[in-house]
Parts: C-alpha cells; sequence; structure tokens
C-alpha cells in the first residue's frame, strides 16, 4: 500500500512538473486564501507589469512604476500573477526577458502597501501569494533572463533570483536590504540565492546587506555577463541577442530542455530521470526529430 502511494504521488509530482499550469506551493490547507489578499492588494494601485510576445518566441516583460523606481504595488503583484498565467500558456513561447522600465529594474516593494499591510497575517498571506507566482514563474517552460539596469533592491533583488540568468550593466547594482527593514526575504529570494551562488556566500550577501555592482556579482557568479551598453534600449538589443543562441531550434525542444532542467533540479534523482524519458518520448519520432534525422542523413546523438 506504501509503496503504491509513493509510486501515484511521484507520477502526480512528475505530471505537475510537466505540465506547471495552475501549480501553486500553498492553498487553503496551508492557511492561504488567495482572493482574500487580491481584495487587500487592490487596495494599493501605481504601476503596470507589461508584457510583450515576439514572433521569434522571446517574451519581454517590464516592471513599469518609474515614479517609484518600479516598486511593486499591489496592483503589480497581481497584475504579476495574470502575466504569469499568460506566459505558461503561450505555447509558442522560448525565451523571456525581464527588465525594469526607464533604466531601473526594481526598488521591490511599494513602502505604501508595506505599511498598510503590517501585520504578521498580511506579511505571510503576501508572502505566500509572491512565493506562489515567482515558483510559478521559475517553472516556466521559457529560458528566462533579468535585465539589471540601476537598482534591483529587495524584492527586486528576490525576483531576479527567480530567472535562469542574469545579466547587468556596468553602472547596476543588486542589494538585498530586507535586514535593515528588520526582516527577512520572502518571495523566496533567499532559498533561490542558496542555489544560485551557493549557502556561504549567500549568507555573507545577505547577512552583510551587500551591494553587489556588477563586478562582484559577477565573481559571485551571480550574472552571467556585464553589458557593453548602458543605453536603454541598446542593453535590450544586447540581451536580446545573448539569449537568442539559447532559444534557436523549436519551440517544443527548448520548451521540453528546460522542463527538463527544472526536473532535475527540483526532484529527487530518480524521479528527474522518469521526467527526462517522459519529456524524450514527446520529442522522439516527433517532427523536430524527423527533420533533423532527414537534413543531417544519419542520427548522432
Amino acid at each position: 500500500m506504501a509503496g503504491s502511494l509513493l509510486k501515484t504521488s511521484s507520477m502526480s509530482l512528475r505530471t505537475k512538473l510537466l505540465h506547471p499550469v495552475g501549480l501553486s506551493l500553498y492553498n487553503t490547507s496551508h492557511g492561504f486564501h488567495e482572493e482574500e489578499v487580491k481584495k487587500k492588494l487592490q487596495q494599493f494601485p501605481g504601476g503596470s507589469i507589461d508584457l510583450q510576445k515576439k514572433d521569434d518566441g522571446i517574451g519581454i516583460l517590464t516592471l513599469n512604476n518609474p515614479s517609484k523606481k518600479n516598486a511593486f504595488s499591489g496592483a503589480m503583484i497581481l497584475q504579476l500573477l495574470e502575466k504569469v498565467i499568460e506566459l505558461e500558456n503561450w505555447t509558442e513561447g522560448k525565451g523571456l526577458i525581464v527588465r525594469g522600465a526607464k533604466n531601473t529594474f526594481s526598488s521591490g516593494s511599494d513602502l505604501n502597501a508595506v505599511k498598510a499591510l503590517g501585520t504578521p497575517e498580511d506579511g505571510m498571506a503576501v508572502c505566500m501569494f509572491m512565493q506562489n507566482t515567482l515558483t510559478r514563474f521559475m517553472r516556466l517552460p521559457l529560458i528566462s533572463v533579468a535585465l539589471i539596469q540601476g537598482w534591483a533592491l529587495g524584492g527586486g533583488a528576490e525576483f531576479l533570483t527567480a530567472c535562469d540568468f542574469r545579466l547587468m550593466t556596468r553602472e547596476s547594482e543588486i542589494r538585498f536590504v530586507h535586514k535593515e527593514m528588520g526582516i527577512i526575504p520572502s518571495w523566496g529570494g533567499a532559498t533561490r540565492l542558496v542555489k544560485i551562488i551557493g549557502s556561504r556566500q549567500a549568507l555573507k550577501v545577505l547577512s552583510g546587506a551587500l551591494k553587489l555592482d556588477s563586478q562582484k556579482a559577477l565573481n559571485l557568479g551571480m550574472v552571467e555577463e556585464v553589458l557593453q551598453s548602458s543605453d536603454e534600449n541598446e542593453c535590450l538589443e544586447e540581451a536580446q541577442e545573448w539569449l537568442k543562441q539559447f532559444v534557436q531550434g523549436p519551440p517544443e525542444v527548448i520548451r521540453a530542455l528546460k522542463k527538463c532542467v527544472s526536473a532535475g533540479k527540483e526532484l529527487c534523482l530518480e524521479e528527474a530521470l522518469q521526467s527526462e524519458r517522459d519529456l524524450l518520448g514527446t520529442l522522439w519520432g516527433g517532427p523536430a526529430n524527423l527533420e533533423a534525422i532527414a537534413r543531417k542523413g544519419r542520427f548522432c546523438k
């Protein structure tokens, strides 16, 4: 019986990772009531989350609240979930660039909302909402890159850890300022940071509230490259060219590769291998596979 239940649970988890639409960490069994949180967040308008889906399969997600250095208002937190759901259903998508408007990534949460949502219950509710959203974002079958211009502070720094890769302009800065606000990261940023740079370096970055300029972030392995340009449009073009090298090919192949890596990162060895097998079954003998064989004249693994 126990073995049967374990097998069923394992299959269920693999299925969810292969089909991540709607998957959330928290629900009512955890004391999380999404509609109640949404009603509270709606009280804090301002800014927008803008999404452009291009014909080449690359999307551009823009945090747009420049009067407040692209701080997340309640409305923007809600819109982010809406955009993630839209991206979950974008079957032609292969890659995604996340950026902030007007040469700033994001200064974190809007302090007006932070002050108003002042109880531990409010804090935990928003924490669960954003952990749900950013986990779904992280599991998107799209290769994502954060384009960091200007400041990425607090929640902005947390968001960029949910991306697969990060690029910085020379003058930009990443800083987890949570300690100075008397809290810890709450959008999953600490957990993801450990995965990116290791526990020792993550502890230094968080407990020291360290200012990571582009060179320090590069040395830590936090970012992939420092871009040549600091101009808003030119560095976006640089980021798109950088991302294109990883998203060339049929969407179904790129998306399966991202799902495979996500499974390898989140599951135990046996489950990750089974997920890889299942994903292969969706591609072997498919159009992209047959076209490649015909083009090369022979199959080379």
